[in-house]
């Protein structure tokens, strides 16, 4: 049965992205940029929501089109079209570049996806991951923790009184000073 994998950038104090949604403190190099096309490249899809979503489709479709591009960017942008994708939006209409628009998470919905035939799934944007660990629907979380204090954004994990336990599995320092920190479900 295919996994569903959160894997999420976040800053040292717990955040994805700043107050006004910046992202320009992440520190993506070449070195942690080839691990994510190595990583996203073996998935059988990828699930995200609808800003999740649109941020991605706003640069990927076409970023291998920029002379100035680094082979890895080239590389992911390939990987970004060809990955099937499930945007899950009440407001989206209409997405392309192999994309289906789902209005809603249905638990039984997203375990008959597990259960079909391909590579893991993995998870995209704070809100839907909110949702599906409400739901006990993710099985592994891959924390791409990178070594800067933001103060304020939008936290990873909102306040919840679910109480989820994992055992490391992974940890991993890359030259730029970010650290992967991957949890399972104990078996």
């Amino acid at each position: 049965m295919r996994k569903i994998i959160l894997m999420m950038s976040v800053s040292l104090d717990g955040f994805i992205e700043g107050p006004d949604r910046e992202l320009d403190w992440h520190l993506v190099d070449d070195e942690l940029h080839r691990h994510f096309n190595q990583q996203l490249g073996a998935m059988g899809g990828f699930l995200d929501g609808r800003v999740t979503y649109e941020l991605m489709a706003g640069f990927w479709p076409t970023a291998d089109a920029d002379p100035a591009s680094t082979g890895p960017v080239v590389e992911f942008a390939r990987i970004w079209r060809d990955t099937p994708k499930i945007a899950y939006s009440r407001t989206l209409a209409h997405a392309g570049w192999n994309t289906t628009v789902v209005r809603d998470v249905v638990a039984e919905e997203v375990l008959a996806l597990k259960a079909q035939p391909g590579g893991d799934l993995v998870l995209g944007g704070a809100d839907l991951a909110a949702t599906f660990m409400r739901l006990d629907l993710i099985d592994e979380y891959r924390l791409y923790v990178h070594p800067v204090v933001i103060g304020r954004g939008k936290p990873l994990f909102p306040p919840s009184d679910a109480e989820i336990s994992l055992r490391l599995a992974e940890t991993r320092t890359f030259g730029n000073g970010v650290v992967l920190l991957r949890y399972q479900r104990p078996d």
